[in-house]
């Protein structure tokens, strides 16, 4: 539907406000990324920032990574159109974090340099690992980059009346210019400032809608509740079959800790101390964010309409901006527009750069030239392949357009939780783990999880319009996270691998401490003799940045 055709709302039109902070934000992030490109010298910078982001900055900036347009537009959308049942998705994004803080961060931090395939590729042999694990990063990167795009130019479209082509044009050229110039430094702060604007907009919007009860929570669900039932506070209207909502939850849990972009983060700080701390303070503020999004779609239910709603978006995303116009005219509605925006440039950002580090430092440094690609070659091919994938976030943008992509979001965590997060947790925890089960657990995932979603009622009876499917559960988590551990853990039986396994108290010592004290079993080999060894050595060992 035409939101120019709907009356009330300046949603379509050009609006002055929304523009002119958006020519703010971008003009603010490219100064940052002029600074940021003059202190990035290095693929340890261009990656990593050279290690030298803080636990409070990094912590900001995961929240601005993982903070999408899905989640500030889709839950509030969700809440406001299936009340209680929205919380579902604020509830298995946050708990995320928890499996995080305690499996994967020090870990991650000590063991691993730029990817999670330096984890998993730590005692096992380079090249069949790390070519696994960069089919699963850039499938997830791929789908994630598609949804993203055709989201912004639909989004964009709808707040700022600009065509669909030009939107996501622009939103590729942007995020170009932070990643390729500007790196790891750039991009961080660009997450930074998105958080910021996010959690202050989505603040002062849900304290507007407060404000007008007296700022009680309560009445606010109880005029929800009087105008649509007393079912919009019961569970059941959006999940009803609980085999589908255990799905869903493991898929949307274990997936946080198996996204590539989430995990590239926690080489940003110096030490592992520093990723615990700032996961720490993501999930608090993140967690802040979803709760404030359920004050915002019972708000925008009881103050905008759930007609209205849908009268401009099917989906709902639009509830939080007209929300905003709702509360505080035209000007909020430019405000927020502005944030949404800047929301979906930083994380489109995080997403190309996580991929760009797959093809240049797991593909060409290690497969490739074996370690041995001298500094200026490695920041040479990591811009190129940043270069590559945002041209190419550009032309899948525009070939979807018009297509229903938003199961892809739901693809992405999937194939994150079934094919990386198996993989990294049993190279970390698992002394009987071997290159051949880590293969065959990464392969199994990505695969079992895009040909059961093919297969599932999102794609065939909601898009392809069949009348059945032949796989009932629209997210497949339940069946492809343990598979891809069973397999894994099959093939690493029937295939032992010795010194992968006399290695593992060096994995658990470093795993722990770190470098900072000699390890007990072996040296570490430094990358010079690592890559002369292709069928045992690790290319990532150093963890210091």
């Amino acid at each position: 539907m035409n939101p120019t055709s709907v009356s009330g709302t300046q949603l379509g039109q050009p609006n002055a406000t929304a523009i002119g902070f958006f020519v703010l934000f971008v003009g603010v992030t490219l100064a940052i990324t002029y600074w940021a490109a003059r202190k990035t010298k290095t693929t340890s910078e261009f990656f990593a920032a050279g290690g030298g982001v803080s636990a409070l900055q990094n912590g900001f900036a995961l929240a601005g990574d993982y903070m999408s347009a899905a989640s500030f537009l889709g839950i509030a959308g969700l809440v406001a159109t299936s009340g209680f049942d929205g919380l579902i998705y604020s509830v298995g994004w946050l708990v995320g974090w928890p499996v995080v803080t305690f499996l994967i961060a020090e870990p991650l931090r000590n063991l691993g340099k730029y990817t999670f395939a330096d984890v998993v590729a730590y005692r096992l042999r380079q090249t069949p690992v790390r070519l696994s694990a960069a089919v699963g990063t850039l499938t997830v990167v791929s789908f994630y980059l598609i949804a993203q795009m055709v989201g912004a130019g639909n989004l964009i479209h709808m707040l700022f009346g600009l065509s669909y082509e030009v939107a996501v044009v622009i939103v590729g050229a942007v995020m170009i210019l932070y990643v390729l110039f500007g790196g790891m430094i750039a991009t961080t702060w660009v997450q930074i400032v998105k958080a910021v604007l996010l959690l202050g907009g989505a603040t002062g919007l849900a304290g507007a809608v407060l404000y007008r009860f007296g700022f009680n929570p309560a009445s606010l669900f109880n005029e929800a509740a009087t105008r649509y039932g007393a079912q919009v506070l019961a569970p059941g209207a959006l999940v009803s079959n609980p085999l589908e909502t255990v799905s869903l939850g493991l898929a949307l849990m274990f997936g946080t800790a198996g996204l590539p972009h989430i995990l590239m983060r926690f080489y940003t700080v110096p030490d592992a101390k520093a990723a615990r701390s700032s996961v720490f303070y993501a999930t608090g503020l993140i967690g802040y964010f979803y709760l404030v999004t359920f004050i915002l779609g019972f708000g925008a239910s009881v103050l905008v309409g759930r007609q209205a709603i849908t009268g401009v978006d099917k989906g709902g995303n639009m509830a939080a901006p007209m929300l905003a116009e709702v509360v505080g005219g035209t000007g909020f509605l430019g405000f927020i527009s502005a944030v949404a925006f800047a929301t979906i440039l930083a994380v489109v950002a995080g997403l190309t750069l996580s991929g760009a580090a797959a093809l240049s430092h797991d593909l060409w440094s290690s497969v490739v030239r074996k370690g041995q690609a001298p500094e200026h070659e490695q920041l040479k091919v990591a811009r190129l392949a940043s270069l590559l994938l945002g041209v190419l976030a550009i032309v899948l943008g525009v070939a979807f357009k018009g297509q229903n992509v938003a199961f892809m979001v739901g693809l992405a965590f999937a194939i994150a939780a079934s094919a990386n997060f198996p993989a990294l947790l049993l190279s970390m925890a698992w002394k009987g783990f071997t290159t051949r089960g880590a293969v065959a657990s990464m392969l199994t995932g990505a695969v079992s999880s895009v040909v059961l979603i093919f297969l599932s009622p999102t794609v065939q009876v909601d898009l392809l319009k069949n009348a059945s499917a032949l796989f009932p559960l629209k997210n497949p988590g339940i069946i492809t996270i343990p598979l891809a551990f069973i397999v894994g853990g099959i093939v690493s039986l029937l295939s032992p691998e010795r010194e992968a396994s006399s290695r593992f108290a060096e994995v658990k010592h470093r795993m722990h401490v770190g470098l900072g004290k000699p390890p007990p079993v072996a040296a570490v080999p430094s990358p010079a003799t690592a890559a002369t060894s292709s069928t045992s050595s690790p290319t990532a060992t150093p963890s210091k940045a």
